[in-house]
């Protein structure tokens, strides 16, 4: 059996274990190829709490001086505010130091473009036909900049979140929030709960680096924080990923809500402002279509992909967008994924409608969601796919990404991992069994004796 690659280079940046694949000459190359894409003016460079952090991120500030860049430094920043700050600062990019939910033996360069954008799979492309082709220009010693710090990332995503909701209704309600942030979130977080009037207590988790790369947000992992908030009796339980794109709910008394729930309970409160489309990449639940549809709002579906996402919602003119478990965009707030807009968003909705979140839940249907990752050669995921169109010829099929096959009551979506050589399932109905059923119907088609 093949190991593991150590090295991944995909649309999100570059990424591999410290020390093996990932090498400072390796880090520095990118980075001048990167350099090289944005040109010559300011990249913002922040790091999440890994203990490689420092090194890559030195690394990287030489691969961009070396083109005559200017990179500024901006420290310790979860994603999203790094994200804002590079396009309030109207910075030529940014660089995320941080693999995500990856073990700590793992790093990566996230590249965010012009604008505070995520890639696009063609611009991510073209980078990395720069980084291969290695013809750099660069610069003399006369030419090159000067490293520069900014410390005000998270003080300006803390003021721009705020900005977005109704700050004095939410400090009225003086909520008790139980924490569980991942990384750089653990940091940043309070400071917004804070500006919110919010009493803050953590779970002992909170913080901590991903033990392995399976490590995130998911109802599996909330046993801590379920147990605070039980024990402090706190309003909600919030849990952030390591990037503090995707936030999990737990209510009140304790049981998480669902990996839908926190987007469902944004796009409502969105859509009691005012009318509008929304948009939800393929693989995100249906209640999202309950809850916008149901309004009379025209809800439209994009690639899987936080930049295909965002595309999609600047050609419609939303303001609102789910891409991922519980990750949503809020164009007024960020262009990107942000679990720091959700929670706020989520807070105003309990303030104004003077309810549990256990209660706001309720008011949506629930369903059960099921997803697994089937590992296949490359070479094999075009046929497959085929297959799965065949095996469920004459129903509703969606082409956007992949193949959908949808229902009244349920849907199977069968896509390409964007990460390593496999197909993922996700499978939606209204009970665990179903959903799993679907699936079933598909591994029996592609994994025949398994």
């Amino acid at each position: 059996m093949s190991q593991p690659l150590s090295l991944k280079i995909g649309p999100s940046g570059v990424r591999g274990v410290v020390g093996e694949s990932l090498t400072p000459q390796l880090v520095t190359s990118f980075a001048a190829a990167f350099g090289t894409y944005c040109g010559a003016g300011p990249i913002l460079i922040g790091t999440d709490t890994r203990p490689s952090g420092e090194m890559v991120k030195q690394a990287a500030i030489a691969g961009l001086l070396s083109v005559g860049c200017t990179p500024i430094d901006v420290g310790v920043v979860p994603r999203p505010a790094l994200m804002l700050h590079v396009r309030e600062a109207g910075a030529f990019g940014g660089i995320s130091v941080s693999a995500s939910h990856g073990s700590p033996d793992w790093n990566a360069l996230q590249f965010i473009g012009s604008g505070g954008r995520a890639l696009r799979a063609n611009e991510a492309a073209e980078l990395t036909d720069l980084y291969h082709q290695g013809l750099y220009p660069r610069v003399r010693a006369p030419e090159m900049s000067e490293l520069r710090a900014d410390a005000t990332s998270v003080v300006r995503h803390v003021a721009a979140v705020a900005a977005a909701v109704d700050v004095e209704r939410i400090r009225a309600r003086k909520f008790t929030v139980a924490l569980d942030g991942r990384g750089p979130a653990a940091i940043a977080m309070p400071r917004l709960l804070a500006a919110l009037g919010c009493d803050v207590v953590t779970a002992e988790t909170s913080g901590r680096v991903p033990p392995s790369s399976d490590s995130q947000a998911a109802p599996s992992d909330l046993a801590a924080l379920c147990a605070l908030v039980r024990r402090e009796r706190a309003d909600i339980g919030m849990a952030q990923d390591w990037d503090a794109a995707a936030l999990a709910i737990v209510d009140e008394t304790g049981s998480p809500l669902g990996a839908e729930a926190a987007a469902m309970l944004v796009v409502r409160r969105w859509l009691e402002r005012g009318a509008g489309p929304v948009v939800a990449d393929v693989a995100a639940s249906r209640v999202i279509d309950d809850v916008a549809g149901g309004a009379g709002n025209s809800v439209y579906r994009a690639r899987v992909g936080e930049a295909n996402v965002l595309e999609v919602m600047l050609e419609r003119g939303a303001g609102v967008g789910v891409a991922g478990d519980g990750g949503v965009i809020v164009l007024p707030v960020n262009h990107c994924r942000d679990s720091f807009a959700a929670a706020a968003i989520i807070l105003e909705a309990m303030a104004v409608a003077g309810a549990s979140v256990a209660e706001l839940r309720a008011r949506a249907p629930r369903y059960a969601l099921r997803s697994q990752r089937l590992l296949c050669p490359a070479r094999d995921i075009a046929p497959s796919l085929r297959l799965i169109r065949t095996l469920f010829r004459g129903e509703h099929l969606d082409l956007t990404d992949g193949v959908k096959a949808e229902w009244p009551d349920r849907w199977l979506l069968a896509r390409p991992s964007a990460t390593e050589p496999a197909i993922q399932l996700t499978a939606e109905a209204a009970t665990d069994a179903e959903a799993q059923a679907l699936l079933n119907r598909v591994l029996e088609v592609l994994s025949p004796g398994a």
